[in-house]
């Protein structure tokens, strides 16, 4: 096992670790990055949506070479019952512009790709390496980390927890909390493979433009939940995730829940003569602004995933755990610049930087989404959805039946489901958790 010691150890090889690594390492740091899987990204099969700017910030002239899949030109917002959905599309040619503002990438080659630059500044990456367990002094300080290889303790003025959402590092040290079921989704994720030119045909796509596709409503079984569908060059990535609390009190399964979405009339046609690749399973931190751990100690921070950095009405995540990793290291940096001790402390500086940026401010501006979803999931996720649809259908079909007597029934089938009381306190939670 390495002997020298670090300015900083990070745990983890996914977006938040990478950003971390490599902005202490472009800065002169002595860095060590460890990582658990065969290479970085290894364990991380599934598609996502790339956010540029955070990027940008990082390699400013990253598409010379990142392994990027499409430039999105298209969002589309379903909300679904069993048979049909209600959408809300928005397309530009703005998007067609010299710098994409989003992208879809398969994140197995994409963190390959990111661990590489941050190699290429001077990181060391030790990778088919687990973290056993954090090093503390007398005083509950971090000061390094202890490997499962032989004489596998490294020491280091900070260490970077990037171990993602369900992390035991912090825990089992007791410095912070494991989250809870209600904070925590279960997504399963499957990549379809097809002729380009049948992608680019279903989507109306011409040459590297994208669309996504989010989807909400009886898909989830009444459960707090979305599904995805991203297209990459050769692929479709597809896939849904519901809050963990919720497959344990329902007694559903992820992959029961992708399979019937899979079927839906509305997506089958998209994925149909796709060939299965690859499938797996991935937890996401879902319980936003008051979820958030304490991201700092004696020797230690936390980013990305495991900080709980995840805006789920924005369905944001790599944007927030690239910004946390490099906001982490620049606070770090300064720390060491002054030539401070790594304490509780100075390392509040991260959490300061932080709460300065977009990443706590929109997770502040949603911070009562998360409860209000799960509270009224059956109502969100099911209702509504069945409701919203049934009346689109009455609303364009023609069959002599007179349009006032229509929109009565519409009304009627509202009031009947929730009641007038039940309707305007729905909109109005929803308009106070929005704000």
């Amino acid at each position: 096992m390495i002997e020298e010691r670090f300015d900083a150890i990070v745990v983890g090889a996914g977006m938040a670790g990478n950003a971390a690594a490599l902005t202490m390492a472009k800065r002169g740091m002595k860095v060590l990055q460890i990582e658990r899987g065969e290479y970085p990204g290894s364990k991380n099969v599934q598609g996502a949506i790339l956010y540029a700017d955070m990027l940008e910030k990082l390699v400013p002239d990253f598409r010379e070479d990142a392994p990027l899949e499409r430039h999105l030109v298209e969002q589309r917002f379903w909300m679904m019952d069993g048979k049909s959905h209600t959408g809300l599309h928005h397309r530009s040619e703005d998007f067609n512009e010299e710098k994409p503002n989003r992208y879809t990438i398969i994140r197995a080659q994409f963190d390959k790709w990111l661990s590489s630059k941050a190699q290429e500044a001077g990181a060391i990456v030790l990778c088919e390496t687990t973290v056993k367990e954090l090093v503390q002094d007398a005083y509950g300080k971090v000061i390094g980390v202890i490997t499962d290889r032989e004489g596998g303790q490294v020491h280091a003025d900070v260490v970077v927890l990037a171990e993602g959402v369900n992390g035991l590092l912090g825990t089992k040290a007791e410095l912070r909390e494991r989250p809870t079921p209600e904070n925590v989704a279960l997504a399963v994720k499957e990549m379809h493979f097809l002729p380009r030119e049948t992608i680019e045909t279903r989507f109306n796509l011409k040459g590297d433009e994208g669309v996504v596709i989010e989807a909400a409503g009886t898909i989830s079984a009444g459960m707090t939940g979305m599904g995805f569908i991203y297209t990459n060059k050769e692929s479709i990535s597809i896939g849904i995730g519901c809050l963990v609390s919720d497959f344990q009190k329902t007694g559903e399964t992820p992959y029961d829940l992708l399979e019937r979405f899979k079927k839906h009339p509305s997506v089958a046609p998209l994925i149909e003569g796709s060939e299965v690749k690859e499938y797996a399973g991935h937890l996401i931190p879902e319980g936003g602004y008051k979820a958030i751990p304490q991201l700092y100690g004696d020797g230690w921070v936390v980013v990305g995933d495991a900080a709980q950095l995840n805006n789920a009405m924005h369905r944001e995540g790599s944007n927030l755990a690239m910004t946390s990793g490099r906001i982490a290291a620049e606070a770090i940096f300064q720390v060491k610049s002054r030539k401070d001790p790594m304490t509780k402390e100075n390392l509040a500086l991260y959490k300061k930087m932080l709460d300065d940026s977009f990443v706590i401010k929109d997770l502040k501006k949603y911070k009562d989404m998360p409860a209000l979803l799960h509270i009224q999931s059956q109502n969100f996720f099911l209702t509504y959805p069945q409701l919203v649809n049934k009346a689109l259908q009455n609303f364009v079909r023609v069959d002599g039946t007179p349009k006032i007597e229509k929109e009565k029934t519409t009304i009627k089938s509202f009031v009947a489901a929730r009641s007038w009381g039940g309707l305007f306190g729905d909109a109005l939670r929803f308009a106070r958790a929005w704000r």
